[in-house]
This record gives C-alpha cells, sequence and structure tokens, in this order.
C-alpha cells in the first residue's frame, strides 16, 4: 500500500513544480532583453552641459535604452578621460552598456586613416585597464566608405573587402580586452551576393543596420502606415541578411531608425521592431539616432 502513495505523492510534486513554472513571468523565460541602443555625438559639450552626465542617464532610464555609443575624442585630455569615467559609472549603476563610438569614411584603406582609428581603439583597451570599474563594455564602429563618390551606386561595394579587414582588425585588439565590437552599416551591404554577405557577417559579432529615409514626418501617411513599413521592411531587411549564409559565428544585428525619419513618433516605431522581430534569432534589438537630436528639440 505504501508504494502506491509514494506514487501519488510525486506526481503531487511534479504537477506542483510544473504549475510553479507556468507562473514565473514571462521575462525569466524569454531571455536577455532585446538591446535598445543610443548615439551620443560631441560628447565633451553634451556631457559637459550643466547636468549633462544625471540628463543623459535619466533619458535613458525613460526611454527605455540599455546601451549608448559614446563619441570618444580623437585628442581628449584629463579631464575628458574623467568625464568618461564619470558617465560609464553612472550608467552602469543603471545597467546600461557603454560602448566607445568612432567614426570613418576613409579606414577602410589601408594607411593613416586605418592606422588612426586603429591607435584609437588601443587608447580604449589602455583607457579600460587604468579604469577597471568604470570600463567600457565595447567598441562601436560607424566606418562609412559608401559615403565616399566612387563607392556610390546600386552594387557597388568595391570597398567591402577593406572594410572587412578594419573590421576584424578591431576585434583582434577589442575581443582579448573582452570588449564586444559593433558596425554600423547601411541597407546597400545587404544586397551583394551570398559570398560578400557571409565575408561581412562573420567580420564582427554584432552589426547595426541603419534603416534610414523610410519615412519623413510630412509625407502624409499615418502612424499606422508607418509602423506597417518599418515591420515589413526590418523583416524583409533581416532576411536578405542572412539568406544562403551558414556557420555559427554569423552577426547578430540590431536595427536602428532616426528621429527625423518619425519625430514623435519614433518611440512608438522602435517598438514595432521589436513586436516584429522578437522571433529572429538573428535580432539583436533597436537602436536609435540620435540623443543630439533629442536636445536640440528641447532648446
Amino acid at each position: 500500500m505504501k508504494r502506491p502513495c509514494l506514487r501519488i505523492l510525486s506526481l503531487r510534486t511534479f504537477l506542483g513544480v510544473l504549475f510553479g513554472c507556468s507562473c514565473l513571468p514571462v521575462s525569466a523565460a524569454s531571455g536577455p532583453a532585446p538591446v535598445h541602443g543610443l548615439w551620443v555625438w560631441k560628447s565633451p559639450t553634451v556631457l559637459g552641459a550643466p547636468r549633462g552626465v544625471d540628463a543623459l542617464r535619466d533619458f535613458c532610464v525613460s526611454e527605455g535604452v540599455n546601451e549608448v555609443y559614446v563619441s570618444v575624442p580623437a585628442s581628449g585630455g584629463s579631464s575628458e578621460e574623467h568625464q568618461l569615467a564619470e558617465l560609464i559609472a553612472l550608467l552602469h549603476r543603471s545597467n546600461i552598456r557603454v560602448e566607445a563610438l568612432f567614426s570613418s569614411t576613409d579606414a577602410d584603406e589601408p594607411g593613416k586613416h586605418r592606422d588612426s582609428l586603429l591607435s584609437r581603439v588601443e587608447g580604449i583597451v589602455k583607457f579600460n585597464r587604468e579604469h577597471r570599474s568604470n570600463h567600457f563594455d565595447g567598441i562601436h564602429l560607424d566606418v562609412e566608405p559608401w559615403q565616399r563618390p566612387e563607392n556610390k551606386g546600386a552594387g557597388n561595394l568595391q570597398f567591402l573587402p577593406g572594410l572587412v579587414e578594419v573590421f576584424r582588425a578591431v576585434v583582434a585588439k577589442a575581443a582579448p580586452a573582452g570588449m564586444t565590437v559593433n558596425a554600423d552599416i547601411a541597407v546597400k551591404l545587404l544586397k551583394g551576393d551570398s559570398g560578400q554577405r557571409q565575408m561581412l557577417m562573420s567580420s564582427v559579432p554584432r552589426l547595426t543596420l541603419m534603416m534610414y529615409e523610410l519615412s519623413n514626418p510630412q509625407d502624409g501617411t499615418s502612424t499606422q502606415q508607418k509602423a506597417e513599413q518599418v515591420e515589413r521592411t526590418s523583416e524583409k531587411d533581416l532576411d536578405m541578411a542572412y539568406e544562403g549564409l551558414t556557420g555559427r559565428n554569423l552577426a547578430k544585428m540590431v536595427v536602428a531608425l532616426r528621429t527625423a525619419d518619425y519625430g514623435d513618433l519614433l518611440r512608438q516605431m522602435l517598438g514595432k521592431l521589436d513586436d516584429a522581430n522578437r522571433p529572429n534569432p538573428h535580432y539583436l534589438g533597436w537602436a536609435r539616432h540620435s540623443y543630439n537630436d533629442t536636445l536640440q528639440a528641447t532648446r
């Protein structure tokens, strides 16, 4: 008679555990929260304003931003270094990652521009060694060779091998120091053949797709139409990016929208990106360009 009782007890225990698991918050079962990023340009001016650092932190918390891309001056002094360390400490206390942001239109080409970029990355590695408790979490690259006249035109990706080279060179310096590398790309790069896209997608752990100029505040389309366009285009671009690619080392992708394209509707459109793409294993989250636009609108 004892053995059946034990079976009933085991069944009750199993059902209790099963019920308990079903009551867990959705966030506990759905994995890490999506990336919600924010560019911050001209950081010495932005952070040097009255309450500049606190204001940026408050904006991030209120807008659900969990990582920030902060431009780092090419020739910053000790005051800028202290300012950055203070910012990182404040943001980290709010569970916000911080990436050092560098821009260039020429670093894809070997020579002084690439050497300068790599030297600045080495400067961040040094900064992290000297500020172990207030360190950058990653490097964010805004290298845009497609802006040069010779690289204009549909299908013109002659710059891609050089761009991949500099991406890999930055990863080689940042990864051993425990930093991620995140690189901005234009939609144009997703239109290459599978070999070109495989090369790009395997060069860095993270890419940020600048999905700009889909709309503008005066184009006459409704909020619903704008939202549907954001959902439809982001799904199409993600499918195009990874079509036919293989391997486990493919970059995850963040999709970025601009303030200039949506104005006060930007936050709503960013939410549509998460709604549409969260099930996609390649989708990492969204980013908004930029904090500086928000500051200009409040002046």
